[in-house]
């Protein structure tokens, strides 16, 4: 049997850090600005457009420790003076945006960019949902089964799928269920906001590193792990 080197995928993953050293460092070069952003139920299809709206510039998400180790994470290592403030702030779901375009630019398209989708488990709900008794027409009958499972008091009645009592999904500040998110999933309640803030401005031509905005209880819960995900 032929030899298989097991150093070959490890090797392909340096490779690839690697390569996103060299090019997140090509980007400082290239960028006036950097700006480091957090990122609010975060959806990769959302990503994705507002990656497709700035084609003009870079977004990079995910990979913290990565960008660390391109930006330096000390003022010894830094690949450029301050860039070690932007290292500090790579935690939880955050990414950075290169961009030539001003802050005002900027936040006037992010400040705009929100959108809806459907809560996850663990989410919190921005406010109370209940269902009223009667009739649930928008079901087939063969979806019957899968809301009583959920938890809601439903039946056929005349082949149609009925609540039989009033049933609140959940209310206001409630932690979301695996349960509670897909009937409010079912019932198109989309109480998810998707949203971009922009938290931190490096300006590569003063080396100047400045904090955009401020919430402490958000900044927390951003620092509670190191955890961000995603491509490029």
């Amino acid at each position: 049997l032929p030899a298989v080197s097991l150093t070959r995928t490890p090797r392909k993953g340096l490779e690839a850090k690697q390569a996103l050293i060299a090019e997140l460092r090509r980007c400082v070069d290239t960028y006036k600005y950097i700006f480091v952003f957090s990122v609010a139920n975060m959806r990769n299809n959302k990503l994705k457009d507002v990656r497709n709206a700035w084609k003009h510039s870079r977004i990079f998400f995910g990979k913290n420790k990565v960008m660390m180790v391109a930006l330096g994470r000390e003022p010894s290592s830094e690949y450029k003076e301050n860039l070690h403030k932007v290292s500090k702030h790579l935690r939880g779901e955050v990414g950075l945006l290169f961009t030539n375009r001003t802050r005002d630019e900027v936040d006037e398209w992010f400040s705009k960019f929100r959108e809806l989708d459907f809560a996850r488990a663990g989410n919190k709900a921005p406010y109370g949902v209940s269902l009223d008794t009667g009739p649930l027409e928008q079901f087939p009958h063969s979806m019957e089964p899968q809301l009583r499972q959920l938890g809601l008091p439903t039946a056929l009645k005349k082949g149609v799928v009925t609540l039989l009592s009033d049933y609140e999904v959940c209310k206001e500040g409630d932690v979301l269920t695996p349960e509670q998110a897909r009937v409010l999933k079912l019932f198109g309640y989309e109480m998810a906001e998707f949203k971009v803030t922009m938290k931190f401005l490096w300006n590569s031509e003063t080396g100047d590193f400045q904090k955009l905005v401020g919430d402490t209880a958000e900044e927390e819960e951003e620092e509670d792990d190191d955890n961000g995900s995603s491509e490029d």
